[in-house]
């Protein structure tokens, strides 16, 4: 057994110019991250394209990346699909695969009520004996998770946490509240709120910027961890300067860009969300030099 807690990065999905996966290369990012002090991989999430990928490729990085990381740290796969079915059989063939934790986002494009939110996930939770983690991204899904239905799936023996990506905290309180009595983790998916999670009795963060600075986000963590509120601040605001480059795009093909202006063969995000204008391009440049500087890793 282990704990859902500490800094777990969504690792990007490496692709060759022919859109193809480069699976070398993720398996150097699965050590790169894990070298950094990392508390688990999630992979095929939102920084990982998963919206882009079709099953047969998810089942690859899936196996990649469980391989890779070779129990080192507990591998959460994004199994989350529009349908209930099609969710429960990717959350089988990773549960065979040997993952350690599932993340479900919540149905996309369709309004679902909360009693069909409810639903769905109970019947993921009894076709699967691995632990799941809720995610809720409103802005991407158009369904949000209500605290009132959160609080009811915590109830299940197997659903053990939620990632809050609506970037709204009091929304993330309330879920920290309505589960503080229960065995449920609460994480945030926003990475400018890790810390205020932790302080709040969250218990960490699935951080997309932890692809382009993994050691610094861990470090929000750690020092947390240590009592040392004044270095886990420091390390939460020196994000802030890469975060604001997020305006000049689609925040994961973001954080690719600066992987790959890292030095890493990472490829672009698939086609067509790989664009970023030359303001973008040059800002990005200056943030990841100036932090370089500054001996941001």
């Amino acid at each position: 057994m282990f704990e859902i807690k500490g800094i777990i990065p969504p690792i990007v999905t490496p692709m060759n110019t022919d859109e193809s996966i480069n699976l070398n290369e993720l398996r150097n990012q699965v050590n790169r991250l894990i070298n950094a002090g990392v508390h688990g991989i999630f992979a095929i999430g939102t920084n990982g394209e998963g919206y882009a990928l079709n099953e047969d490729e998810k089942e690859k990085v899936l196996e990649t990346v469980v391989e890779e990381t070779a129990k080192r740290v507990p591998v959460y796969a994004g199994v989350g699909c529009i349908t209930t079915r099609d969710t429960i059989r990717l959350a089988r063939k990773a549960e065979k695969m040997g993952c350690d934790v599932l993340s479900v986002i919540t149905p996309s494009f369709a309004q679902a009520s909360q009693e069909e939110l409810y639903e769905h996930y109970k019947a993921i939770a009894e076709a699967v004996q691995l632990p799941i983690v809720l995610y809720n991204i409103p802005a991407r899904t158009g369904n949000a998770l209500a605290t009132s239905t959160v609080e009811r799936l915590a109830a299940i023996h197997n659903i053990v946490g939620v990632k809050d990506s609506s970037g709204n905290f009091d929304q993330m309180l309330q879920y920290i509240e309505a589960t503080k009595d229960m065995n449920f983790t609460v994480l945030s998916g926003n990475d400018s709120l890790i810390l205020w999670n932790l302080l709040a009795g969250g218990s960490g963060g699935i951080a997309g910027c932890a692809n382009v600075y993994p050691e610094n986000m861990v470090n929000i963590y750690e020092a947390f961890r240590k009592g040392d509120l004044e270095q886990a601040r420091a390390a939460q605001d020196r994000i802030r300067s890469f975060r604001n480059c997020f305006r000049f795009g689609n925040p994961n093909t973001i954080v690719k860009t600066a992987v790959a202006m890292l030095g890493y063969p990472v490829g672009n995000c698939r086609s067509p969300f790989y664009h970023i204008s030359e303001e973008g391009i040059e800002a990005i440049k200056c943030v990841l030099t100036a932090n370089e500087k500054l001996g941001m890793k």
